[in-house]
């Protein structure tokens, strides 16, 4: 667990001003029934000249932990109506008021010719001054808005001279070519259709009540404010938007910092990636694979589980994760796999996380154990690096 540093009011306030909004533009709530076509109508996220900025009224912010969408960068944005608040309950739930708008643009370094994007490291220079439209290529724009009636997700795509994005309620294919250091892959990125982005954020699925994913925990947000010094959860309720204890809040690790033990990194990327439905409450309870942070029972983890309904995911293999054989185990098969029936996540990607599949397959190959024994006899290897 890690405690948030100290910073002044006055250091607060000069955070906020840089990285608040870059442009003038009103944000506009539309009512539920009137929702635009055109994105730039509500005023978040527009174009000025050759760059994307963001409004004043908005807060732009980032994942301790990052989720995996075919290596597209974001853009995340934060919208609460005025003299509303963010309640921060003790056991890190973070309740949004009904006005609450969440921004995350989808994007890439362009590539060399038209049609290519990079695959790169984001850099938070990407977004200081407004995103370079020279530098950059605009997919989507997805926005979570909370209305009286619960929270409702709505997309919008890019189109391709990058002068406006328009709503899709039944999502978009967008055929793209990405440069890597070692070649290039074609794939289609897939933007979500208004169901589908439902079914991710339905983490209570029962009652299919939607809900934010990385705003929603404060661990996932307790973290400095994308390039700058400071806390977000500190700089949000210096603004005003939050209510409750935030200096006590735990903070999810980055399963990219290699100084990090690798279970600490794999339960992260398991945790932002794939907990919002491997969850008792989301639509993969009936799996018995719990992936959240906070599951302690090495069963949950997949440790020796046999599949309850994968059907053709489990590739052969007989078990959830078979310690010390991550070629053996259904959880590093499903996501290595492109196959529809098989992969996991089953929304969200087109392509192989490479970095992701081999950080999860270098947990397993450092976890203790013999499926054949007790389940007292298993362990995981917490010291492995």
């Amino acid at each position: 667990m890690t405690r948030m540093q100290g910073i002044t009011t006055a250091g607060l306030l000069v955070l906020i001003a840089l990285v608040s909004g870059c442009g003038p533009q009103a944000v506009t709530h539309h009512a539920e029934d009137q929702i635009p076509d055109d994105l730039a109508e509500w005023g978040i996220v527009t174009i000025d000249g050759d760059r994307l900025v963001w409004s004043e009224q908005v807060q732009v912010y980032d994942l301790n932990t990052p989720l995996f969408t075919d290596y597209a960068h974001k853009l995340r944005t934060a919208y609460v109506p005025e003299g509303a608040q963010a309640q921060l309950a003790d056991t890190g739930d973070l309740t949004w008021p009904v006005g609450t708008v969440f921004s995350k643009t989808f994007y890439y370094p362009k590539g060399q010719k038209a049609g290519q994007v990079q695959k790169a490291e984001f850099d938070p220079q990407e977004i200081e001054n407004g995103l370079s439209l020279e530098e950059h290529r605009l997919i989507e724009t997805r926005l979570l808005v909370h209305y009286d009636s619960g929270w409702k997700a709505i997309g919008y795509v890019w189109n391709e001279e990058q002068t406006h994005a328009q709503r899709e309620v039944t999502g978009a294919l967008v055929p793209l070519t990405l440069q890597t250091s070692t070649g290039q892959q074609d794939f289609t990125y897939v933007v979500p259709d208004a169901n589908q982005c439902i079914g991710c954020h339905a983490t209570a699925f029962k009652t299919k009540q939607a809900l934010p994913i990385g705003p929603g925990q404060a661990r996932f947000v307790n973290r400095t404010v994308p390039g700058q010094a400071g806390n977000q959860l500190a700089v949000w309720q210096e603004r005003g938007w939050l209510s409750g204890a935030h200096d006590t809040q735990a903070s999810a690790p980055d399963w990219r910092d290699g100084s990090a033990s690798v279970d600490a990194r794999a339960r992260a990327y398991l945790d932002i990636n794939c907990g919002h439905c491997h969850s008792p409450e989301g639509a993969g309870d009936t799996s018995g694979l719990w992936l959240q942070q906070n599951v302690t029972a090495l069963n949950r983890l997949g440790v020796c589980k046999p599949p309850i309904a994968a059907g053709q995911g489990t590739g052969g293999n007989r078990w959830g994760i078979t310690p010390g054989k991550p070629d053996e185990s259904i959880l590093h098969y499903r996501m290595a796999s492109l196959d529809p029936g098989a992969m996991m996540p089953e929304l969200g990607r087109s392509l192989v996380h490479d970095e992701g599949v081999e950080l999860i397959a270098e947990w397993i190959a450092g976890m203790d154990g013999e499926c054949n024994e007790p389940e007292a006899g298993f362990s995981l290897d917490r010291t492995a690096d």
